[in-house]
């Protein structure tokens, strides 16, 4: 078996095992048996010669890339927020009455099923409630004294 084959198939195992730790210590080291496939594959250098680019790739991944990669995760960065979370908060009309065994709401221009915050709360069509939370394809709604 050819040897950048080998380190093709350490690179894609080590890859996979990444999948179960999601720690990027794996993922990492899978990147150097990467480098190291491809080194091999283009200058048929010895298999020590592939041992230390494998060595020099993954120490520079996991020194360099690795603690990037783990603040932008841990910020949360470029994920972006849940739509459903985004809706909870605003305000929606009544269309059909809400009671605690279901009722419609008209949010972001959907309708949407609803029930009261407090189950002996009823809103009736046309009301102006706010949504507290959203489970599922129901929302839980209630209507300020204001409102």
């Amino acid at each position: 078996m050819p040897v950048p084959l080998i380190w093709l198939i350490f690179a894609l195992v080590l890859a996979g095992a990444e999948a179960l730790t999601g720690d990027m210590f794996l993922l990492m080291l899978s990147g150097g048996a990467l480098t190291a496939a491809g080194t091999s594959w283009l200058f048929d250098w010895p298999i020590w010669a592939d041992g230390v680019v494998f060595l020099v790739a993954s120490v520079l991944l996991l020194v360099l890339v690795r603690p990037a990669l783990r603040r932008r995760f841990a910020l949360g960065a470029g994920l972006p927020p849940e739509p459903i979370k985004a809706l909870e908060g605003k305000q929606a009309l009544v269309l059909n009455r809400v009671t605690r065994h279901g009722g419609q709401i008209r949010l972001d221009g959907e309708v949407w099923t609803a029930r009261p915050l407090n189950a002996d709360d009823v809103y009736e069509a046309g009301d102006q409630v706010t949504v507290v939370e959203i489970g599922g394809a129901i929302a839980t709604v209630y209507k300020d004294v204001g409102n």
